[in-house]
């Protein structure tokens, strides 16, 4: 990435992954990813915001020189994870003046991702400053977003927020701002819908602390800046809401057709109903489109033949990440077929205990769906409307 200045004293020094196909190896990402760096200047001392993975060391190092950053006096880690923090034992070789700031668990984290001294770093708790001159770094820990250490780092004389993995996208684009498109909104939903969806009480708490700072500018960690703030401000406001939509999201998977059958019976029942209805082939599917339709969907059915004695293990698998990611849905059901038993609702319910999402009367039958089992897909349907219904939905 070429160094872009965002403010006088404040410039842009990460690098862009236009190649990264996955991160976590767990999310699916389309267009890529950046690794946001940032340097501030004040009239008296220079702070690094971040560093990046360490396999872009070299790219990083060159930014700080093209940036003519010949010393540091800190760099400021607002989350441990590697991919912001990869760089950081390269940096304090190169900066050996500098110190690490961080929160108390920062530090202990550091210390095992990174192998830093912990003799290099500063803890700072809430709204501890430190004056680089005439600019102020201002520290606000917001654990949970998404692991328990991170903080953000506002800049008060310039209202530009630091934001960490907060209002993020894996997104690799030239531009260095946002532009509030339909690419960015997709990048930025998928981004919490996977990263952040878990901890949504604890975001809109942050939503509030972050609006009463009223920023300019706000700078994550992973895709554009916003100079809009306002654009993902309000995102964030609708996704981390406890309202879903009248959405149901139907991820399948079938062997012999049987479940498929069901499913499209239940889709067409649906639409007749008046509710928006996304079924996913988990053979085809990714499992991070999933994942964002789970921001908003009321009802949640697993559609899964029986293997052996449990679901498809790509049914097991969207189940698993469906616990994992703690969607808002009220209303879960299964359906789908067996051939001589097994115990996959069982199963299934099993697999998902941190949702809170009432459970609805399976629909689950052994061998080809006939006229009697298409029925009780019907009435399941009929079940959904009327959850929809009592919360307004339709």
């Amino acid at each position: 990435m070429v160094v872009r200045e965002i403010l006088p004293g404040i410039e842009a020094v990460g690098v862009i992954d236009w190649h990264r196909v996955a991160f976590d190896d767990l999310m699916d990402l389309p267009d890529g990813t950046t690794y946001n760096a940032y340097v501030v200047r004040g009239s008296e001392k220079t702070a690094l915001i971040d560093t990046v993975e360490a396999e872009f060391d070299e790219e990083y190092v060159t930014n700080l020189i093209r940036a003519k950053v010949d010393a540091v006096d800190y760099i400021v880690a607002n989350h441990a994870e590697q991919d912001h923090s990869g760089s950081l034992p390269l940096l304090l070789e190169l900066f050996p003046m500098a110190k690490v700031v961080t929160t108390e668990k920062g530090k202990e984290l550091l210390c095992s991702m990174v192998l830093i001294d912990e003799e290099r770093i500063l803890v700072v708790e809430d709204r501890d400053s430190i004056s680089l001159g005439d600019k102020t770094l201002v520290f606000y820990p917001m654990p949970w977003v998404h692991w328990p250490e991170t903080m953000v780092t506002w800049v008060p004389e310039d209202r530009i927020l630091f934001s960490c993995d907060l209002f993020g996208a894996h997104l690799a684009a030239s531009p260095l701002f946002s532009d509030n498109s339909c690419r960015l909104h997709e990048a930025a939903m998928r981004y919490y819908a996977i990263i952040m969806q878990p901890f949504r009480s604890k975001i809109r708490e942050y939503i509030d602390a972050v609006e009463s700072l009223s920023p300019a500018i706000i700078a994550p960690s992973h895709g554009p800046v916003h100079n809009n703030p306002s654009w993902i401000l309000s995102l964030y406001r609708d996704w981390s809401s406890e309202e879903g939509k009248n959405l149901v999201v139907i991820p399948f998977v079938s062997m012999h057709a049987s479940t498929r059958w069901m499913v499209e019976r239940l889709v067409d029942a649906l639409m007749q109903r008046g509710i928006e209805v996304r079924p996913y082939d988990l053979g085809t599917a990714s499992p991070g489109t999933i994942a964002m339709d789970l921001i908003d969907a009321t009802t949640i059915v697993i559609g899964s033949p029986t293997v052996h004695f449990g679901p498809h293990p790509k049914a097991a698998h969207i189940a698993f990440l469906a616990n994992i990611l703690k969607p808002k849905a009220r209303y879960l059901g299964v359906i789908g077929s067996f051939g001589w038993g097994g115990k996959t609702v069982q199963s299934l319910g099993d697999m998902m205990p941190k949702l809170t999402a009432e459970m609805l009367e399976p629909v689950y039958i052994k061998g080809k769906p006939g006229e009697q089992e298409l029925v009780a897909v019907i009435n399941l349907a009929d079940e959904i409307y009327k959850h929809h219904q009592d919360n307004h939905l339709v």
